[in-house]
């Protein structure tokens, strides 16, 4: 909390070290120097996010284009062809313009879904001649959850009886919120697919976020909460996608909190994508919660009813991280890219994150020398091959993150990046040995 005129002012308090990401990286005027770093360490595709609101800033095309977000992107596009690398486009990566969020509360609405066609469209228009792979959105699953039920993202909405929200409702926001994202996100991809794919000949998809969910035990009630636990947080998107609804799992538990998809819904969302983008940083155990779910304090978090730990009789699941809840299991994505073919369809698999976590490391000499990191994605691209053998259709691989950046709420106290970013001394780059490693491994 910040002191204002006397008062108390909740400007930062949801931000770990009371930052903003106002500059953060300043990646508007410092695109060609990190993008020539990207060339340097030998990547071939650079994902980047587009801001809505600085395509339009009142969020609606009738408010107006801003040309100089339009030219700016360009710039960025351009710059990253010029350098041999693909770009990576993702539409939405949780920055509703404020102007929708004071309209109509953002996502909680229906209407949104007509202004994310609008800004869309411009992406496609303007940009598609040259972006060749498309992501709608990312995370939608995080939006949902911590957005709406646990309050911890914007817009910062959960149930009273959390205690720290002003208003929103955790057993029941976030589902409608996922809704409307999965419906948005079909009716782009119908929109690229219907104008613009033909001719610019790209790719359309969307980011998913899983953890694997290891059983806590071989009993048949904690191989089904694995499942559910796997439903609830990665099927509930994927599901709709593939096969036109939620899962089974998800609907026998939330019932009528769930919205419910029309006849044409259901065949908009089936097979709206070209590939899948899939995050993955962690694994967990899952039990069986024989706790009956309580109905005063809903929440969509706790569904599932599935109790989660990072350990099973005193032992980590993998090695630890700057984030307690992150181990390191690399055979865990090797699992949920298996289970990913078996259980829809075999889809081409692009993993769109996947990194690694340092917590409050502010000097150069002591990051850089990132050992574990490098031994992280050592193991993990292993699992990938792995999983590539056993016949799963992975075709490409982005590592979380490229430099270190703005952690929503943790602001900048955590670091993911394989390039060190020195916040004290004017945002100067130096990069990490896992990006050198990265370097040796590509350019082999």
């Amino acid at each position: 909390m910040v002191q204002k005129q006397g008062k108390l002012c909740p400007i930062f308090y949801k931000i770990w070290d009371q930052s903003n990401g106002d500059v953060a990286l300043d990646f508007y005027h410092r695109y060609k120097e990190d993008i020539k770093l990207a060339k340097f360490e030998g990547l071939d595709s650079f994902r980047f996010s587009i801001a809505w609101s600085r395509i339009l800033p009142q969020g609606k095309l009738s408010k107006g284009i801003n040309w100089a977000g339009i030219d700016f992107y360009n710039r960025v596009i351009n710059e990253t062809i010029a350098q041999g690398i693909k770009p990576m486009v993702t539409l939405f990566h949780w920055d509703v313009p404020q102007a929708l969020e004071d309209d109509y509360l953002g996502f909680l609405s229906p209407k949104i879904v007509g202004e994310y066609l609008d800004f869309v469209e411009i992406c496609f228009k303007y940009f598609g001649d040259r972006v060749k792979y498309w992501l709608t959105m990312n995370e939608p699953y995080i939006v949902s959850i911590n957005g709406y039920d646990l309050g911890k993202f914007a817009p910062g909405r959960c149930s009273a009886w959390r205690n720290y929200c002003s208003t929103g409702n955790s057993g029941t926001e976030p589902y409608l919120v996922g809704h409307h994202l999965l419906l948005a996100h079909a009716s782009a991809t119908k929109l690229y697919r219907q104008k613009y794919q033909a001719k610019q000949k790209g790719k359309i998809g969307i980011a998913l976020v899983s953890h694997w969910f290891e059983p806590n035990s071989m009993k048949s009630e904690d191989v089904r909460a694995s499942r559910r636990a796997l439903d609830f947080m990665l099927g509930w998107f994927l599901h709709p996608l593939v096969y036109g609804d939620y899962p089974e799992n998800m609907k026998r538990s939330v019932r009528t909190r769930i919205p419910k998809f029309t006849p044409k819904e259901k065949h908009l969302l089936r097979g709206s994508f070209d590939f899948i983008g899939l995050n993955y940083y962690t694994s967990q155990y899952a039990a069986h919660h024989s706790t009956p779910p309580n109905h005063v304090n809903m929440s969509a978090s706790a569904d599932n009813q599935v109790n989660i730990t990072t350990s099973r009789n005193g032992k980590l699941i993998g090695d630890s991280t700057g984030l307690s809840s992150f181990s390191v299991v690399p055979w865990g994505l090797q699992k949920l890219l298996v289970y990913i073919k078996h259980h829809y369809k075999n889809p081409i698999v692009y993993i769109t994150e996947c990194g690694l976590v340092e917590f409050n490391v502010t000097k150069v000499e002591e990051v850089v020398n990132d050992t574990q990191r490098v031994d992280f994605y050592k193991n993990h691209i292993l699992a990938i091959y792995k999983a590539i053998k056993q016949g799963v259709n992975v075709k490409g691989f982005y590592a979380w993150a490229f430099q270190d950046d703005f952690e929503w709420n943790k602001g900048y106290t955590r670091r993911f990046g394989i390039n060190f970013i020195d916040y004290k001394d004017n945002l100067k780059r130096y990069p990490k040995l896992s990006a050198l490693w990265f370097k040796k491994f590509l350019l082999k």
